[in-house]
């Protein structure tokens, strides 16, 4: 089984073990309460309705489980208050494209749309352990590179 780190904030922590709760105590059930009724309906090998809630709760079942592995191996990241970037880290940046802002997190938690990069991704990787005033250049996964010039840490 896989043991590499799952590194969340403490707010990332509550919401996957929240999800967890509701597939464990919730959806599980309903699931199941799907099955019991699409069997009374007879034959299962022409049974839509019992593939679909067996499809689902493969899915189910499947999340509880990564959702388990996770937490399992969380580490929960809080942000140092360093000088450098690192996991839990706010970077402020300029490019070509004006000021954007990043907050660096483990890959569970990451939503680029949102400004949330993991720390694995190139942009992430590329800010790790740099400082306000640093300009690095980062090659995206579309082939092109943008500099970036660190202009404030938190």
């Amino acid at each position: 089984m896989n043991s590499k780190p799952t590194y969340l904030s403490r707010e990332g922590e509550s919401s996957l073990r929240q999800e967890l709760d509701d597939l464990v105590n919730v959806r599980r059930a309903e699931v199941a309460a799907r099955i019991h009724d699409a069997k009374q309906h007879g034959d299962l090998s022409e049974n839509a309705e019992y593939e679909e809630a067996k499809n689902e709760q493969a899915f189910v079942e499947g999340r509880i489980q990564t959702l388990e592995a996770m937490l399992k191996t969380a580490v929960i990241i809080e942000n140092s208050g360093s000088d450098h970037a690192a996991l839990g880290s706010t970077v402020v940046v300029e490019s070509l494209d004006g000021a954007e802002t990043f907050s660096i997190v483990g890959s569970a938690e990451a939503r680029p749309a949102d400004g949330k990069i993991s720390n694995e991704s190139p942009v992430g990787r590329a800010l790790l352990g740099r400082t306000a005033g640093d300009r690095i250049t980062v090659r995206l996964p579309n082939g092109t590179d943008v500099t970036y010039t660190i202009t404030k840490i938190s």
